[in-house]
């Protein structure tokens, strides 16, 4: 997963510095928030975990206890989401996910999709040891039918990923899903799963074109036919992370801010987790796709300190 990150680490860093700076940040009434936003935003993960070990040492108080304690809202989710080891952050965002009111298909979908088996595996990992239940226990228990089996099988980190590309293959799973879907009446959606979850990106990439040459018309539209409800909208997001991981968060994104509302914690997911990985990569695409910069999108549809972190994140 290479890719063009926003956030950097700080070349000169000195964690005990930091660690004073925001201890500082903290003193009188109310806080600092544009020395709390320069820091953090500022530092790769790894270094914030090291200003928050420094911190506990220099002042026996945990760090982000203490941030929580000074910021609110949505603020207050994006620095701890920031403060927060990626593996961790992820587990907790599944479970938010699967234990608020109704179940949040798309999340589980996302961060099941883009992240390879060996982080797959590591998130399962984490949120176990986070709730004492398995990943794999919580989503039975929250969904049914087909969404349930897709789930279940993206979250056993078990998807080919050699870059393998077989053609003669490929043309026999269009076949497959030709004949499980399409061509007869009702669907045989396990076919569909198998394929899905188990090829590897490049290999499902020539499979979709494989049913294009067939049909005369895409993968997707197969799905729109053969599907409904979360079960449609679940298998169309994995399909378009398979096509073009990058594509699909910038659409995820962009989703998030229109309309009416803001899905901050996508919006706010998305951001931390590829600020490292591939954020400019996102933004490049989300410009080309939408017209305007990401940035731009987070100045319309965010405010106060809230937009300045995400806009010091973004445009690192």
């Amino acid at each position: 997963m290479t890719g063009t990150p926003t956030v950097h680490p700080d070349p000169n860093f000195n964690d005990e510095e930091d660690a004073a700076a925001l201890k500082q940040a903290f003193k009188g009434f109310g806080s600092d928030e544009d020395a709390i936003i320069q820091i953090i935003t500022n530092r790769s993960n790894e270094q914030r975990q090291q200003i928050a070990a420094r911190f506990k040492t220099m002042y026996g108080k945990d760090l982000i206890k203490e941030l929580k304690s000074e910021l609110r809202g949505n603020f207050e989710d994006v620095i701890v989401a920031l403060m927060t080891e990626p593996i961790e952050f992820q587990a907790k965002q599944l479970h938010k996910a699967i234990s608020g009111l109704g179940t949040d298909e798309g999340t589980i979908v996302e961060i099941l999709s883009i992240h390879n088996n060996d982080d797959v595996v590591k998130i399962s990992q984490e949120y176990e040891g986070l709730y004492q239940q398995s990943l794999e226990k919580d989503i039975k228990g929250d969904t049914s039918g087909t969404v349930k089996r897709l789930l279940v099988s993206l979250s056993t980190g078990h998807r080919d990923e050699s870059e393998t590309i077989d053609q003669e293959k490929a043309f026999h799973d269009a076949q497959t899903l030709l004949r499980a879907g399409e061509l007869i009446e009702g669907t045989d959606e396990s076919a569909f799963n198998q394929v899905l979850c188990q090829r590897n990106r490049s290999q499902l990439r020539v499979i979709f074109e494989e049913y294009e040459k067939i049909t005369g018309h895409p993968f997707e539209t197969a799905i729109e036919n053969e599907f409904s409800l979360t079960s449609k909208e679940s298998l169309l997001a994995l399909v378009h992370a398979i096509r073009d991981r990058t594509d699909y968060l910038a659409t995820r994104l962009h989703d998030s801010m229109a309309g009416m509302g803001t899905d901050d914690h996508t919006l706010i997911r998305i951001v931390v987790a590829r600020s490292e990985i591939d954020l400019a990569d996102i933004k490049e695409v989300f410009q080309n796709k939408y017209g305007k910069t990401l940035a731009e999108f987070i100045q319309d549809d965010c405010s106060g300190d809230y937009k300045k972190c995400l806009l010091s994140v973004v445009d690192s």
